[in-house]
């Protein structure tokens, strides 16, 4: 007999694996990486917020650094977000704007340039995103599309071809490479590791930057998936305010959220998707317990397979013609 399928088949026992992964994380800073402590890039989100406390648990306060990096197109709140973290935790950490970084590297001038490819009339003072559409309207194939918006509030929709799109991607992606390079240089000062805070549906579906945010010593909470991530949050009694505020990139100077860039579902129908995926269960099934159709959930079945596929490449380490160490345990 099958045992029921719920959302709440996605429940841990926050203790346990509170304690699993500070007993991780105790062993591996120390004793594999030899290292005084870690550093944490704090954005004010619920991962970051989450790893932090596992951190703090596992090592004391006083063996963690909290990194805040807005830069000028960051979300209003995030640095707001941030010291409420940093405060939480009584942790210390530094304020490092990376605006000035990310002007010198072309950041903004190389994307705005290709921005206005495609709208003429964008100037440095209109903000944008870039959108997918959802995966459960249609099964034809989907296109990323620019929106931009105009200090009067003017709203344009372009959709963006393959080029234009990497274009844009890859000098945004400097955002991300930045960031880790600031967190590495407190990193190698201090004698710590750095940590890295994606969660299971990131790290599964690609959703990080290789060398930017997908470098890291340490990766903590990448085994658990998003829901249980905010379980771990009312467990170590993160505060409310960072809870409840909803998923962003905070990459596009425009507001956004993770699902209408990349996941194109909420993150609790997406958790609850790829863990039947992963635990093959059938989309009949799953469609029941998550009340879609089965088509839709056959269509996100196709998703999380192609995502992996295209975005498989993020998690190699450089390949090399012969090996080098036979074992990375050193005599």
């Amino acid at each position: 007999m099958e045992s029921e399928l719920s959302l709440d088949s996605l429940r841990i026992n926050c203790t346990e694996v509170s304690e699993e992964i500070q007993k991780f994380v105790r062993h591996t800073v120390f004793n594999e990486l030899k290292k005084k402590g870690v550093v944490i890039g704090i954005s004010g989100g619920i991962d970051s917020s989450v790893t932090a406390a596992i951190c703090v648990n596992a090592l004391g306060k006083e063996r963690v650094f909290g990194i805040l990096m807005p830069e000028k197109e960051s979300s209003e709140d995030t640095l707001e977000l941030s010291r409420i973290v940093t405060d939480f935790f009584g942790i210390d950490n530094v304020l490092e704007d990376i605006t000035q970084i990310l002007d010198s590297t072309g950041c903004y001038q190389r994307r705005n340039k290709t921005i206005k490819k495609i709208i003429p009339e964008y100037a440095d003072e209109w903000k944008f995103k870039i959108v997918l559409p959802s995966l459960l309207d249609s099964d034809t194939y989907r296109f990323f599309s620019l929106v931009a918006k105009s200090p009067d509030g003017k709203i344009v929709k372009k959709r963006l071809n393959h080029t234009t799109y990497l274009e844009i991607l890859s000098a945004t992606n400097f955002k991300q490479r930045v960031r880790k390079m600031v967190e590495y240089y407190h990193a190698d000062r201090l004698n710590y590791a750095d940590v890295g805070t994606p969660n299971r549906l990131e790290y599964d579906q690609g959703f990080f930057v290789k060398n930017g945010d997908g470098a890291a010593d340490i990766k903590p909470i990448a085994h658990l998936y998003k829901t249980q991530i905010y379980q771990l949050a009312e467990f170590y009694k993160i505060p409310e305010i960072i809870v409840n505020h909803p998923p962003t990139t905070d990459t596009y100077s425009m507001p956004q959220s993770q699902e209408e860039f990349y996941f194109s579902l909420p993150y609790d129908i997406m958790d609850f998707c790829l863990y039947c995926y992963n635990n093959d269960i059938s989309p009949e099934r799953a469609s029941k317990a998550i009340g879609l159709d089965v088509d839709q959930v056959e269509r996100i079945y196709s998703d999380i397979k192609n995502k992996r596929r295209s975005t498989m490449y993020l998690h190699l380490s450089p390949q090399l013609v012969q090996p080098v160490f036979t074992s990375l345990k050193m005599k």
